[in-house]
Parts: C-alpha cells; sequence; structure tokens
C-alpha cells in the first residue's frame, strides 16, 4: 500500500484495508489498527444532552495531508514497524458511522500497539480537522479536551489545544 494517508468522504472496509497492508510483506509479524466511530456524547455524559444527530469534518486539503505524514514520520523515529496507514473521513457523518483507521505493521505486537496509540494520540490533537455536532437544538463546533492533549503528553509531546 503506497498511499500512507487517505482523506475521503466514503467509508473503508477495515479487512480491505488491513490485507493490501500487509499484503507479500513476510516480515509482518503483527498488525494493528484502531477504528473510531462517531458517538452520541450524550450517552457518555450520563446527563441530559441533546442527542447528537450528526457530526461534520473539515480539513484543508493537501495540509492536512502534509501534517498526518509528518505524524507518521514522527512515530517511525520512536517506533520500530514497517507501514503505517491513516484513513480519516471527512463531509458528514452519523452515529456509529466509521470516522477513522489507523494501521500499523510491524515483526512484532509491541510495535505496533505502540506505534498505532502514538498516531491516534497524535491525530486527536494534532491533526488539522474542525468538527461541528447538529443537535436537534443547533450545531457547534467542538472544541479540543484537555484529556486528549494530557494523552499526547504521555509521549512527551506538549499541546495547548483544550480550553482549560
Amino acid at each position: 500500500m503506497t498511499d500512507r494517508v487517505v482523506i475521503q468522504l466514503e467509508d473503508f472496509n477495515v479487512a480491505d484495508v488491513l490485507e493490501k497492508l500487509r499484503a507479500d510483506d513476510l516480515r509482518v509479524g503483527a498488525v494493528c489498527s484502531f477504528v473510531g466511530t462517531v458517538r452520541d456524547t450524550r450517552l457518555l455524559s450520563g446527563q441530559a444532552a441533546d442527542q447528537v444527530v450528526s457530526m461534520e469534518l473539515e480539513h484543508y486539503p493537501g495540509m492536512t495531508e502534509s501534517s498526518i505524514e509528518a505524524m507518521i514520520d514522527q512515530a517511525h523515529a520512536r517506533f520500530d514497524f514497517y507501514q503505517a496507514h491513516v484513513i480519516h473521513r471527512v463531509g458528514v457523518l452519523k452515529p456509529a458511522d466509521q470516522i477513522v483507521m489507523v494501521a500499523v505493521t510491524s515483526a512484532h505486537r509491541g510495535e505496533s500497539f505502540k506505534a498505532c496509540e502514538f498516531l491516534m494520540d497524535y491525530l486527536k490533537t494534532q491533526a488539522p480537522f474542525w468538527k461541528k455536532e447538529a443537535t436537534p437544538s443547533g450545531a457547534q463546533w467542538v472544541d479540543a479536551r484537555v484529556s486528549d492533549d494530557q494523552a499526547l503528553a504521555r509521549w512527551g509531546i506538549q499541546a495547548q489545544n483544550a480550553a482549560n
């Protein structure tokens, strides 16, 4: 698989992506993947809140891909893995829709797990995407969370994206 970063409107098939990623590479002993889905945040909080009807994601073409490519390069500098592949969807998505996939191949599972988690933490805080949630009461832009900045800090990278 040559394209490490794909930004698309369409859904993706996880099995197809993983098969292409490891195809004909007999060195691969581990494939780690993460798939994120759109969730109804009201169900997480236990509080009375509006139902998330949809989420709209926007990005800057070219800039977003370059930013994620740089993240993969950072991961390669830290971890011993063969390939990484990131798919991120944009456009209007509904709860339960797949939104992002990170997949990493390596000789051993430990490096794949670490690289996959690092890339997700990096994506959550540094990738130039803008998210807007629509509820029955209206739409609002989603702010960065302190917990996402803290997750990235575990890797020694300081981010100040969230409003405290």
